[in-house]
């Protein structure tokens, strides 16, 4: 919503939301949650979800920054603004929903990250605490006994592996599914007549 209202609007609003979004983007991700999170110590699961939620959208907003330019200047956006409709509901009704296809592939792109970033913070102990059940947790546990237990780093690091790859492999084929490149330039334009005589 952050980004479809910026790219939307434009002028003054898009530039103060942006440089807003910058500054945010400026501050690396993995440092922020690691200050906060050494500071609210121990913290619970709810929190940790929070955290990574509220500090990952960033990207998100951009991409659909872009689409919503794209998108306010079609016949039936402009169409809803000559009938008076307000730009609010302009952007909820007729620009949000547009620009789904490029948020649903970017989110599953990013689920490899927090992924990535979640067992990174509980390896070093400041993100899921015991009992509470984590890749890093458990790669932890097992790097403290490599000397004797070399093969129990290799489980969670390879479940951690594959699980990226599989969100990744994912993102990769949704993009290409909802990439409007790919459809064929007019209905039933892939199918060739049947040559006559």
């Amino acid at each position: 919503l952050y980004g479809a209202v910026a790219g939307y609007a434009g002028g003054v609003v898009d530039t103060v939301m942006m440089r807003l979004l910058d500054t945010f983007l400026s501050v690396p991700r993995v440092l922020l949650l690691i200050a906060v999170l050494a500071l609210w110590s121990p913290v619970p699961l709810a929190g940790l979800i929070l955290l990574i939620g509220l500090t990952g959208w960033f990207d998100i907003a951009r991409i659909v920054r872009t689409q919503a330019m794209a998108l306010r200047d079609r016949e039936y956006v402009v169409a809803a603004r000559s009938l008076g409709a307000r730009p609010f509901a302009i952007v909820w009704r007729h620009v949000l929903p547009n620009v789904l296809a490029p948020v649903i592939v970017a989110a599953m792109l990013a689920v490899g990250n927090v992924i990535v970033l979640e067992a990174g913070l509980s390896f070093l102990g400041i993100g899921v605490r015991e009992p509470t059940a984590s890749w890093g947790t458990m790669f932890q546990d097992a790097a403290n006994q490599f000397v004797s237990s070399w093969w129990a780093v290799i489980f969670p690091g390879a479940a951690i592996v594959a699980t990226v790859l599989a969100f990744n492999t994912v993102g990769d084929a949704l993009r290409d599914l909802l990439d409007p490149r790919q459809l064929p330039a007019h209905p039933g334009s892939e199918f060739q007549e049947p040559a006559h005589g």
